[in-house]
């Protein structure tokens, strides 16, 4: 007989490491659930339920925010030298907890570039970025740790508030054709109800320690940009080849060209089972369009 699935509850207490996009979408609905959810910043603010970490000078959470801390998921990106700050400063705490489960938020940017081919859980991480080097540098730390991690593995992130309608609103919009160019992407939202579907059936489903979570159709940057300006009833501006933008592009803006692929989400939704709340970049457009 299948098992009930696990139910997320006020017996879970999350803290949740690197509170941006992401991370804040993450706590705000695993609330909703009735959960305890303790959000870190780098600095003081007036959030009642946020407390300080900030590696770089050597703030670390008092003893007490970990009493009874069930789940963790870490969002927080590699430090200056390649380390992952969570565990350089807190990983014997962490080892010392009760913990039910740990997420790691890591890049698609592991597997490098397929020149267009797709990519899954199952192929060899080839980073060419440095700072794709040192994700998979954390994420080896992460499974290395003992700890009860999942690692997540997200390519381009947008959502109300984050996406192309808001580079076209502040004028900062970059119309750049480069033939055959794909990227893949994901709402916000399906991230964080990936992770809680895959928290609420963990006792159903089998483990698997490395996920990708992407939608079902990656495309060209025009396609995207195209269809943000047909929503907004203006006109597309006249795109610019990429070998004429190139030199004009930061280097991180051209690191991000330099890499071709799709990735692959048949692991989680087909094995899985998680149905995608935006299967696509239309459906996830429209929401930050109704919502922005």
């Amino acid at each position: 007989m299948k098992k009930p699935a696990s139910t997320l509850g006020n017996k879970n207490k999350f803290l949740i490491l690197g509170c941006g996009f992401s991370g804040s979408f993450f706590a705000k609905t695993i609330r909703n659930f009735g959960c305890t959810v303790l959000t870190s910043s780098r600095s003081a603010n007036k959030d009642p339920n946020s407390f300080i970490f900030n590696s770089e000078i050597d703030v670390v959470p008092d003893d007490k925010i970990f009493d009874g801390v069930t789940h963790i998921l870490s969002c927080i990106p590699p430090d200056k030298n390649g380390n992952d700050p969570v565990l350089e400063s807190l990983q014997s705490k962490l080892q010392d907890l009760s913990l039910e489960w740990v997420g790691y938020l890591s890049t698609t940017g592991v597997y490098g570039n397929t020149a267009g081919g797709w990519v899954s859980e199952i192929d060899q991480p080839n980073p060419l970025q440095k700072r794709s080097l040192n994700r998979l540098n954390c994420e080896t730390k992460w499974i290395e740790s003992s700890l009860p991690v999942q690692i997540f593995r997200l390519p381009g992130i947008y959502g109300p508030g984050r996406s192309t309608f808001e580079a076209i609103k502040n004028q900062k919009i970059r119309v750049i054709l480069k033939k055959s160019q794909v990227f893949s992407r994901i709402h916000v939202a399906d991230i964080t109800h990936a992770i809680i579907y895959l928290l609420q059936n963990k006792d159903n489903l089998k483990f698997h320690q490395i996920i990708n979570i992407a939608d079902d159709e990656p495309c060209s940057q025009i396609e995207v940009i195209q269809y943000c300006y047909d929503l907004l009833g203006l006109t597309m501006p006249k795109p610019i080849l990429f070998e004429t933008a190139k030199d004009e592009l930061s280097p991180i803006a051209q690191s991000f060209w330099m890499e071709n692929r799709k990735v692959s989400n048949k692991l989680l939704c087909k094995t899985l089972g998680y149905k995608l709340i935006y299967k696509n970049y239309k459906l996830g457009l429209k929401n930050c369009f109704l919502n922005s």
